[in-house]
């Protein structure tokens, strides 16, 4: 049976493990505590201004494929936003460990979902590692 082509980043592979994962934590965190709304939960759902204002970190992910796949005519650019997923990644990561640590996500949920994320980065690393399959053909 043959592969269908990819044809843009909602394809791709690690792109539907970052989605289904972004969806997962939306979810989860409205349930966290309301004192929480303004911090923990705040930044879990939100990316640091500098990168995407009012987006989420664990949504970020997405939207920094989705662009890199627009730059994939220039090597330099389209691994340049694949580490910027890279680092999304691995923040959220971070904030999931808090919110482990503080009671919010349950420790089997909060491992569940560091694990997604393992897995999203193994497959950003591969990309970026050998970008070439990947990049526009001239």
């Amino acid at each position: 049976m043959e592969k269908e082509p990819i044809k843009n980043h909602q394809d791709l592979k690690v792109y539907q493990m970052a989605f289904d994962a972004a969806m997962k934590i939306f979810e989860l965190s409205k349930k966290f505590p309301v004192e929480e709304r303004y911090s923990l939960t705040d930044q879990i759902r939100r990316s640091d201004a500098r990168r995407l204002a009012n987006a989420s970190l664990s949504r970020s992910v997405c939207a920094n494929l989705a662009e890199a796949w627009r730059k994939r005519r220039y090597e330099a650019a389209f691994v340049a936003k694949l580490n910027d997923c890279e680092a999304e990644a691995a923040e959220t990561q971070t904030w999931i460990e808090f919110a482990v640590k503080c009671n919010y996500l349950d420790v089997e949920l909060g491992r569940e979902l560091y694990g997604i994320y393992n897995r999203i980065l193994g497959g950003l690393v591969n990309m970026i590692t050998d970008p070439s399959p990947w990049l526009m053909k001239r």
